[in-house]
């Protein structure tokens, strides 16, 4: 779905690849300083303020410095309503693409519709954040040429206003209102068609082959949570979890008492630390849909079978096995890296 919302294919014209398109990456505030690895000039890693050089693979990374004084209710409510901050962002954006282009809210429709594919990561420190392909067309969507003044630089500084205008009102609990945003850290690049250069420039197959890789990414891969529900609180004390993991659960578990939030079922997702969405979503008309390649393999699949040949059975026995590789590519590393918290920027003040 990713990949034919960027270059076409499955029922998507090919002249989508020439679309102002960006791939960007939204992320949660400091919900208090947290291990992590900065880096120098040239990529260097220099040490935490921990004072320690951590490794790449280090099971500390994501966890606080202090963890008496890390916001864990403040986390725990923030991936419960990152979903509902994400879609109201989404309003917020066709607002500033209009503006910029001259154009009213009814007007744009006619001149204009903004269509994205975004995925959600767990970071190290529990807290979810998006990637997202955002692309500008034309009214009919990806089948339609966008009007002259779409760019992907328009485009890039709407993302960046509308990041920094958005905002969901949460529970007030304890006395302390909530308020959530997005992070500071809003990275926002240009997809381009042209073969990956010297990591120059961003192409669809890097960004759709990014995605791929982490999309999949749970919980329990970045923080070594739960990879199924909890039944009962008691079963943290006999689960093999990170401190950081256990104290975000029991965080969820006990705001899921509260009769105010019983709609954010902090309990049933205790496990996912709060975040209730599907990992996965777009919007209308970026691409094909689960169905329509369901429905075509399974009209595939039967026309193989009408045409099969009725001879005797063959039993194909597979002997031998090469490695094939593991990990990321150079392109797929390279923009993982690019990616990682700045120095210090995780340790902002968290709003609440």
């Amino acid at each position: 779905m990713i990949t034919s919302g960027l270059r076409g294919g499955k029922g998507i014209p090919e002249h989508v690849a020439a679309h102002p398109r960006v791939f960007a990456t939204f992320t949660a505030p400091s919900f208090g300083p947290v291990q992590n690895r900065p880096t120098g000039p040239a990529g260097t890693v220099r040490p935490c303020r921990c004072g320690t050089r951590h490794d790449q693979d280090d099971d500390r990374l994501g966890t606080p410095l202090d963890p008496e004084r890390y916001d864990y209710e403040a986390a725990v409510l923030w991936n419960a309503h990152a979903g509902a901050l994400w879609q109201r962002f989404s309003t917020y954006l066709r607002r500033e693409v209009a503006k910029r282009a001259g154009l009213s809210q009814r007007r744009f429709r006619e001149h204009a519709r903004v269509s994205f594919a975004k995925v959600a990561e767990y970071q190290k420190r529990g807290a979810v954040r998006f990637h997202a392909v955002i692309r500008l067309d034309g009214p009919g969507g990806g089948d339609t040429p966008p009007p002259p003044w779409a760019t992907a630089e328009l485009l890039t500084d709407a993302i960046r206003a509308a990041t920094a205008k958005v905002r969901v009102d949460g529970p007030v609990i304890d006395g302390r209102a909530h308020t959530f945003t997005f992070g500071r850290q809003l990275d926002v690049r240009t997809i381009r068609s042209a073969d990956f250069d010297g990591g120059r420039e961003l192409t669809e197959r890097a960004v759709a082959a990014y995605i791929a890789k982490y999309a999949t990414k749970g919980a329990e891969t970045a923080t070594g949570a739960l990879d199924r529900p909890l039944k009962f609180a008691a079963e943290l004390a006999q689960l093999d979890l990170s401190d950081h993991a256990r104290r975000l659960i029991r965080t969820a578990w006990t705001l899921g008492a509260c009769k105010d939030l019983e709609h954010l079922r902090l309990r049933a997702w205790a496990h996912m630390l709060g975040f209730r969405g599907h990992f996965s979503t777009k919007s209308r008309r970026y691409s094909t849909t689960l169905g329509a390649l369901r429905d075509a393999r399974a009209a595939w699949r039967r026309a193989q079978a009408a045409t099969t040949d009725t001879g005797p059975e063959t039993t194909y026995i597979l002997a031998h096995w090469v490695f094939a590789g593991t990990g990321l590519s150079d392109t797929e590393a390279w923009l993982a890296a690019s990616l990682e918290p700045a120095p210090g920027t995780e340790g902002e003040p968290t709003r609440g």
